[in-house]
């Protein structure tokens, strides 16, 4: 075997075991991808550390809809992790945190709510909003 292709199978598995402590640790840290919300415990175990946005949403909601690029993009493009509550699902975790409407924003700080914001967002607020506590 060549030196680039031990390189290359290195690389391989090093991504692979990247993806696996990802998964394990539920995709919380630094996660390119929001991460659904499976229960109570998950969300507090997701939203105990570090800069969270969580997206309260519903499938039947037309404007949670059309927030779901930006959120993703939050995702994707900040060090923030996004976490997102199905209200429909999770309907007493919707009801902890008051949420009277969707699409509903909560920034958590290091476990404690930072800031609220209901309604659709444009990218630059929720940027601007997650790089104050990043």
């Amino acid at each position: 075997m060549s030196d680039a292709s031990d390189s290359e199978d290195i690389d391989a598995i090093r991504e692979q075991k990247k993806e696996e402590l990802k998964n394990e640790i539920g995709g919380s840290a630094g996660s390119d991808e929001p991460i659904h919300v499976e229960d109570s415990d998950h969300f507090q175990e997701v939203t105990s550390s570090g800069t969270v946005l969580v997206d309260f949403y519903a499938d039947w909601c037309g404007p949670c809809k059309m927030l779901e690029p930006t959120v993703e993009a939050i995702a994707a493009e900040t060090d923030a992790t996004v976490a997102k509550v199905d209200i429909d699902a999770l309907q007493g975790l919707a009801r902890q945190h008051n949420v009277q409407g969707v699409p509903t924003l909560e920034l958590f700080h290091d476990g404690e709510m930072k800031k609220e914001l209901v309604g659709v967002q444009d990218k630059g607020t929720l940027e601007n909003l997650v790089t104050q506590y990043a």
